[in-house]
């Protein structure tokens, strides 16, 4: 069982910037296809960025591209989403996800571990 754990979250003001911060508990996370998604308050939960364990290949949402990043860190125990040019219709609970599969997926049914979320706060 992979136990996932964000961190960084938080308040900042729109245009500001935050880096949220994704591991696993005793384990590399190289092994596994990294996401990040979103949800906001009365709506769904949607896809933010990926990362693929064949290739590192990242993958966005379109409203995203350009101004966040996904990344692993060299030893791959962490997966990180920066985030820039941050929006208040940013604002949302943001899970990281993995799975097993060599390439991510946008679609969340693709993904086997969640973590508990961490609050970001966009304020205009």
């Amino acid at each position: 069982q992979v136990q996932l754990e964000e961190s960084g979250g938080g308040l900042v003001q729109a245009g500001g910037s935050l880096r949220l911060s994704c591991a696993a508990s005793g384990r590399t996370l190289s092994m596994y296809s990294m996401g990040w998604f979103r949800q906001a308050p009365g709506k769904e939960r949607e896809f933010v960025a990926a990362i693929s364990r064949s290739d590192d290949r990242t993958y966005y949402r379109d409203s995203v591209n350009g101004r966040f990043t996904i990344s692993r860190d060299n030893a791959k125990i962490a997966v990180y989403l920066q985030m820039n040019s941050l929006l208040p219709e940013d604002t949302a609970v943001y899970y990281c996800t993995g799975t097993s599969d060599l390439r991510a997926s946008p679609s969340q049914y693709e993904y086997g571990y969640w973590g508990q979320g961490t609050q970001v706060t966009v304020s205009s």
